[in-house]
C-alpha cells in the first residue's frame, strides 16, 4: 500500500455545494499542476481548496520526506459541517431563516506509481 498524506480544513465559511464544483476539477491531477490551476480558477472556493492543498504538500515534504513533483491528488472531498442559523426580520413581526453553511475540506495526496 502506498503512503497517503492528507490535510483537513474544517469549518470553512462556504457552502459545500460551491466548493465541490472546484474540488472535482483537481481530482487525479498532479499536485503542483492542481496548485497552478487553482491559482487562476475564477471561483472564490478555489482559494480555500488551494490553501488546504498547499498544507497537504507541506505535510508531505516536512513530515514524510516526499518530493512535491511526485504527488497526485488522490481525493479532494468536501463535506458539510454545521450550519449557523440566523433570522432576518420580515414584515408584520415575522422572521425568515438564514442558514450560514460551513464545510470541511479534505485533500489526500499519494505518490504516483513508478512504471
Amino acid at each position: 500500500m502506498l503512503m497517503q498524506v492528507k490535510a483537513i480544513n474544517r469549518f470553512v465559511r462556504m457552502s459545500a455545494f460551491k466548493l465541490r464544483d472546484v474540488a472535482r476539477c483537481i481530482q487525479g491531477m498532479r499536485a503542483e499542476e492542481a496548485l497552478a490551476v487553482l491559482a487562476h480558477f475564477p471561483k472564490e472556493g478555489a482559494r480555500h481548496i488551494r490553501r488546504t492543498l498547499a498544507s497537504a504538500l507541506a505535510n508531505a515534504e516536512n513530515n514524510h520526506g516526499l518530493h512535491r513533483g511526485d504527488l497526485l491528488v488522490k481525493e479532494a472531498r468536501i463535506g458539510e459541517a454545521t450550519t449557523i442559523k440566523r433570522f432576518q426580520p420580515k414584515a408584520r413581526g415575522s422572521a425568515g431563516p438564514i442558514r450560514k453553511r460551513t464545510s470541511h475540506i479534505r485533500i489526500v495526496l499519494e505518490p504516483k506509481e513508478e512504471e
